[in-house]
């Protein structure tokens, strides 16, 4: 889940987003998960935290539903931990962009990883 975490996180880093890990308590996570890290990108437009990617740990809750098991090289059987990691939402990356990369003339400054992708170094009005 660390790994999961790290790699969201490193692209947030690339796009050169201000974002912050957030631990959450039980009763923030779903009834299945044993652990969940939250990353939040800062979107000035409201002055707030929102969250872009989630990151959980479900234990062995989703494989005992499913019946997946492995075998050790003793040959007993385990259920396997299973992880989920939601890369990073689309829409909200898209707006965490524009609303933190906007100049006072209106333009957009692409972030450095992406202007190979684009063309160019920033959108004009």
């Amino acid at each position: 889940m660390e790994k999961l975490t790290r790699d969201a996180e490193s692209i947030l880093q690339k796009l050169g987003l201000h974002y912050r890990v957030v631990a959450l308590c039980t009763g923030d996570m779903g009834f299945s998960a044993a652990k969940t890290y939250d990353l939040e990108v800062w979107l000035p437009g409201q002055e707030a935290y929102r969250e872009i990617s989630s990151c959980s740990n479900f234990e062995d809750f989703q494989a005992r539903r499913a019946k997946i098991r492995y075998k050790d090289e003793k040959g007993k059987n385990y259920y396997l931990h299973t992880l989920n990691g939601s890369g990073l939402a689309v829409g909200r990356t898209l707006v965490a962009i524009l609303e933190n990369c906007q100049q006072a003339d209106g333009s957009i400054l692409i972030p450095e990883a992406l202007r190979p992708y684009y063309g160019g170094d920033k959108i004009s009005k």
